[in-house]
């Protein structure tokens, strides 16, 4: 085998690792956001965590985070939640950023 060829094979080790990181990082924000938009609802005890567990399976509808902005704007509008579009937007991002770096750490 080549220095080439283990290089090679070291990239795509490392895309994969990549992948299956982000996979993980986007599914433990989507259970955060899920969460947090139970809590707004006021919602209780296992009813937060089947929702959490809703908005996770909502992100496998279409490629991208659409989705699952969606379920939870749609949900938290039809629970009478004034919440703009663009305030579960930022909440995304700052559970996508809290979720890659617990699974950066290894949580």
């Amino acid at each position: 085998m080549t220095t080439f060829d283990e290089r090679e094979q070291g990239f795509e080790r490392k895309f994969a690792l990549d992948q299956e990181q982000e996979f993980k990082a986007h599914a433990r924000r989507n259970r955060a956001l899920g969460q947090w938009a139970a809590g707004l609802m006021g919602l209780e005890g296992q009813h937060i965590e089947e929702y959490a567990k809703a908005v996770v399976k909502s992100d496998f509808e279409l490629p991208g985070d659409e989705d699952v902005l969606r379920k939870v704007f749609e949900d938290l509008k039809g629970a009478g939640v004034a919440v703009s579009e663009g305030e579960v937007r930022m909440k995304m991002a700052e559970l996508l950023a809290q979720a890659r770096e617990s699974v950066k750490a290894g949580n």
